[in-house]
């Protein structure tokens, strides 16, 4: 019988880690230590063939910090133009919140205490195969989903962003990143304020879950 975990508290782990943005504590710094803690832990992941190609930038300098806030907004104001514009169309009413908490980000997210940005060495293709792609990308967001794992479970607000990647280029000149390495995300690390959170509202699983054959319902 193989080892049993606390399944009460490991599901509150994975239902309550959230997307932090307006409960990121600006004020309070974030040892470099708990950080690559964070990331000892997140290279336990898989990768295909166990080909540990990630490679992790923590970025804490205020200059640097700010240089990638520049990126993420320019690419942010026209993104959420867009949304807002489809928000509208729709007629959709539970998007405010949502969208209120990431103009707080954008405004401040030069102030967070780290910024953790993953990377993969080598770079996507345009010949690559929908397999080849899906593998390349899958040998890495594993590992920085558990990065955001571990950081809740120290106490740590991350939120996964990639509006930065907008302006790849710029952001690997600045931090000095080889054309030969993509960047695949962007998440700032702070103690997160308050107690806790709650699991978000989803659709029903039988909703999203299918059986033996596309839309062929749970039993």
């Amino acid at each position: 019988m193989g080892v049993r975990f606390d399944v009460e508290q490991t599901d509150h782990l994975l239902t309550t880690t959230r997307a932090v943005r307006k409960r990121l504590d600006l004020t309070r710094e974030v040892p470099r230590e708990l950080i690559t803690e964070c990331i000892r832990v997140a290279t336990q992941a898989p990768a295909g063939g166990n080909v540990q190609r990630w490679r992790w930038l923590i970025v804490d300098d205020p200059t640097l910090k700010a240089g990638i806030a520049d990126l993420y907004r320019r690419a942010y104001a026209p993104y959420m133009a867009a949304q807002r514009d489809s928000v509208a169309s729709t007629g959709r009413t539970d998007a405010g919140a949502i969208m209120d908490s990431s103009d707080h980000l954008a405004q401040v997210l030069h102030e967070v205490p780290a910024m953790v940005i993953p990377c993969q060495l080598g770079r996507p293709t345009a010949t690559m195969r929908q397999g080849e792609v899906a593998g390349f990308y899958g040998s890495v967001l594993p590992a920085v989903w558990s990065f955001m794992l571990a950081a809740r479970a120290r106490g740590l607000g991350t939120a996964w962003t990639t509006l930065h990647l907008g302006f790849e280029e710029e952001a690997a000149e600045l931090l000095g990143i080889p054309p030969t390495v993509s960047q695949v995300a962007m998440t700032p690390v702070a103690w997160y304020t308050g107690d806790d959170f709650k699991p978000a509202s989803r659709l029903p699983v039988e909703k999203v879950t299918y059986l033996n054959g596309w839309k062929q319902p749970l039993p």
